[in-house]
């Protein structure tokens, strides 16, 4: 079906007039008639374009400070019409309606007006009316009209007239109309997210979630999958607001795993020095501080080299050229800092399948963020874990309290251990990470698999001992029973940190004091599935 139709009058009332000069000026080349709102006209006339105010078209003045200009039968009439349709037509002759065969309009910037932190007030003035509107009347009736919302689309609008003879295409038509209605859900969602946000309404009857398309992806985790990566419009630093220098498009793997490392190393604040995360299928396999950057890499490679590899690092700290030299040893698939130096871009310019991402700043790990996940026949919702403790949170419930270097050790595991899937078990020695036990059925098995690789990287090493000897161990969730602390023990751990909360806490105690070991509470668990 192609149903061509003559574009001989355009409606444009635009918020953000980027290209909107330009784009204007070739449609009226091409014969259109303009017909403009408030700013977008005089901007339009002051290029010495010429322009009808909709004003008169309506025969009303705009009024209530521009709240009311375009909710008018000449407007919406003459986007609605069904030109193949007699009554319509002999209405249209009846009240004066002119046809519309092209609206234009992008949205009050409602989004934008958020992300920077404007007040209720503001942010209500700023809740477009008549624009959606005019957009789903024109969307609806796209068998006759077509709609561009968004400013990337003028070019495509150009190219659709000069195809045609300065006509649209059903096919295209169409395409757009499903564009416009993208948007004004996609600016439905965010003004009821941002509503009940407001409210307090921590449950809302309904919920809607939206997002722009960043980057069709060529599959998803595995090649038999579609996939796409939106962004939502926030402007939280990450893998969506990143710049990449170089390498090849992210895969999905890639965006969830960078995400993750990056959540990870955003938690440790670059004021109390460098820290590195290493991530591998969305798990941490090596986290460590260091008094440099390239001391806290190889402290973080050195829990699980194996794993390492084909990895994603994640750097609190502008990435420098040492560490740059010390990475490119070995196959690293991404690699995500606030930012990194002249020279080391350069050092890394000679991997060309290194993907180098740089955000601008730390995400923080304290921000409210509203997270999704997808079941069959709905999703969840929650609050993303920003739960967070101090020392003064911390009850010690063991004969020997831990000393100053184990409470350090045990709040830089417990740190880690969020960003774990559980069953979780870290151990950590003088600020970093040397075994991680992800993701088992049983935490014992977790615990076991954890000493199983210190053990394996210390022979690597060249090291007599396993690298848990003296190591202090973070669960994510309380020890159900005292078998995972014996097991740590005997992998050399003397001090421990847990939620608590087991019904059998007097048991798992009693084996803690029994072995020696100093072990603290913190009240707050931090399942990660």
């Amino acid at each position: 079906m192609t149903h061509l139709v003559p574009l001989r009058r355009a409606l444009i009332s635009v918020s953000d007039k980027t290209g909107l000069i330009e784009f204007a000026r070739a449609l009226a080349t091409r014969g259109v008639e303009l017909l403009s709102t408030g700013g977008t006209a005089l901007t339009l006339r002051t290029a010495g374009l010429k322009v009808r105010d909709v004003a008169e078209v309506t025969g009303f003045p705009e009024m209530m400070d521009g709240r009311v200009k375009t909710l008018h039968p000449a407007v919406h009439g003459g986007l609605l019409a069904l030109r193949d349709d007699a009554e319509h037509l002999a209405a249209m002759a009846a009240h004066g309606i002119e046809p519309i065969d092209l609206l234009v309009v992008n949205l009050y910037p409602f989004e934008a007006t958020v992300a920077k932190g404007g007040d209720y007030a503001d942010c209500i003035e700023n809740i477009d009316i008549g624009g959606p509107a005019m957009i789903r009347a024109a969307a609806k009736n796209h068998a006759f009209v077509a709609v561009v919302v968004d400013v990337q689309d003028y070019d495509a609008v150009l190219a659709e007239l000069d195809a045609n003879g300065t006509q649209t295409s059903y096919a295209f038509r169409q395409k757009q109309a499903q564009i416009a209605y993208a948007r004004t859900a996609a600016y439905d969602a965010a003004v009821s997210t941002w509503m009940a946000a407001a409210l307090g309404e921590t449950a809302p009857r309904r919920r809607a979630f939206a997002g722009e398309l960043a980057q069709t992806l060529r599959y998803g985790e595995n090649p038999h999958q579609n996939a796409a990566f939106y962004t939502d419009g926030s402007a939280r630093p990450g893998v969506a607001t990143a710049r990449q220098w170089q390498g090849k498009e992210l895969s999905y793997n890639n965006i969830n795993d960078t995400d993750a490392a990056f959540e990870l190393v955003s938690e440790f604040a670059p004021a109390h020095g460098p820290a590195v995360a290493i991530i591998k299928h969305a798990n941490p396999c090596g986290v460590a501080r260091g008094e440099t950057l390239l001391e806290a890499y190889k402290r973080a490679y050195d829990c699980d080299r194996t794993s390492a590899f084909g990895g994603i690092i994640a750097l609190n700290q502008t990435l420098d050229a040492a560490t740059a030299e010390e990475i490119c040893k070995i196959f690293t698939e991404v690699v995500i800092a606030p930012d990194a130096c002249a020279e080391a871009r350069e050092i890394f310019a000679a991997k060309k399948n290194l993907r180098l991402l740089t955000t601008g700043a730390l995400a923080d790990p304290a921000a409210p963020i509203l997270g999704f996940r997808q079941v069959a026949g709905g999703f969840l919702v929650q609050d993303k874990d920003t739960g967070r403790i101090s020392r003064d949170d911390l009850k010690v419930v063991t004969k020997r309290a831990p000393t100053e270097q184990e409470l350090a050790d045990l709040m830089f595991a417990w740190t880690v251990a969020k960003h774990v899937k559980s069953n979780a078990i870290i151990y950590v020695k003088d600020g970093a990470t040397v075994g991680v036990g992800a993701g088992q059925m049983s935490r014992v098995d977790s615990t076991r698999i954890a000493a199983r690789k210190a053990v394996d990287m210390a022979e690597a090493l060249g090291m007599s001992d396993p690298l848990t000897r003296g190591s202090v161990v973070a669960s994510d969730a309380f020890f159900p029973f005292a078998d995972g602390l014996i097991t740590a023990a005997e992998a050399g751990a003397t001090a421990l940190i847990q939620p608590g909360g087991s019904m059998r806490d007097a048991e798992v105690i009693a084996a803690a004091d029994a072995a020696g070991l100093a072990m603290v509470f913190t009240g707050m668990r931090h399942f990660r599935h």
